[in-house]
């Protein structure tokens, strides 16, 4: 099957390449090969390691830079995706790009976004995209107009995770029109690079939407485990009496050691939290799922009065 530099499939080369029409339908059943967009796949061993549903949007929007011979600036989202700058619940429907000069217009596959692109973009793989800076920025302030807090706090999370500097964050994003400044400078100050991941960044920002107290984040204990003494890091931490993590069978499969099953990894995180209780510290934990149904806050709440914190 032919693959291009990208580790794109496409269909027409297959075809040309002396695969038929069964032949491609047949390995889409099978999911051996799994679909991009139109015309476009990617052989399924080479995304099984990584979160399925962001590769093939990264490479969708990949598809769209290089198979058209119109000029275009990939942006927002799509360029986040080809920068691999995590965001939270990004929109995977349109590839976002920019031109100048162009009237900002949304069709069913893309998102036309109008905006000066001089100075701001970069080349990746042959494709011009606007920079990390300009990205975070764009997404940001897109996400502050609509405001959605939680997901501007994300972004500029993830940049300062990165090594982007804050002072470069604030620079850009007053140069921006006045709509959900307000949001996107209260999210830039409140932001923090120690976020591992958006699904933190969200904890994070219902946490302070419900105006609880200002967790530490990646706090770090000396504890005891089989015998030996290590670090440990806990996601969230009040006053070292309440520690919070975002559980999740990724974060298990992400941190799994060679040879260990998921089932091994979850059993050595719960002598982990046990090990945290013996150092004084009461675990919390709680799921995306928790956060999608608005069910964090109040658990977290709860135990912050036990402990009086809160």
């Amino acid at each position: 099957m032919p693959i291009d530099s990208h580790g794109l499939t496409w269909r027409a080369e297959a075809l040309d390449s002396g695969h038929s029409e069964d032949d491609l339908a047949q390995l889409i059943a099978s999911k051996d090969l799994l679909r991009v967009s139109r015309g476009v796949y990617v052989i399924a061993d080479r995304v099984k390691d990584l979160y399925v549903p962001d590769e093939l949007y990264r490479l969708k929007c990949v598809a769209a830079a290089t198979r058209t011979d119109t000029p275009f600036v990939l942006s927002h989202q799509s360029a986040a995706a080809v920068l691999r700058l995590p965001l939270l619940n990004p929109d995977r429907s349109r590839v976002h790009v920019v031109r100048d000069g162009a009237r900002g217009s949304r069709r069913s596959t893309r998102h036309v976004h109008e905006g000066p692109t001089e100075g701001a973009t970069v080349t990746v793989d042959g494709m011009t995209l606007t920079g990390l800076l300009r990205t975070t920025v764009d997404v940001a302030a897109e996400a502050a107009a609509g405001g959605r807090f939680a997901r501007a706090l994300a972004v500029f999370d993830s940049a300062l995770r990165a090594g982007v500097l804050r002072e470069e964050l604030t620079e850009v994003l007053e140069q921006r029109r006045r709509r959900g400044i307000a949001v996107a400078r209260y999210a830039l100050r409140l932001a923090d690079g120690r976020a591992a991941n958006p699904g933190e960044s969200w904890s994070r920002a219902q946490l302070i939407e419900a105006g609880l107290p200002k967790p530490d984040l990646q706090h770090e204990y000396v504890v005891t485990i089989d015998g030996v003494r290590q670090r440990a890091f806990t996601d969230f931490d009040w006053n070292e009496k309440v520690s919070g993590e975002l559980d999740g069978t990724v974060k298990y499969l992400k941190h799994r050691r060679p040879g260990e099953s998921e089932l091994d990894a979850i059993l050595r995180e719960k002598k982990r939290e046990e090990a945290l209780r013996d150092v004084g510290t009461d675990p919390i934990r709680w799921t995306i799922d928790d956060l999608w149904r608005g069910r964090m806050v109040g658990r977290v709440a709860e135990r912050l009065r036990r402990f009086g914190i809160l």
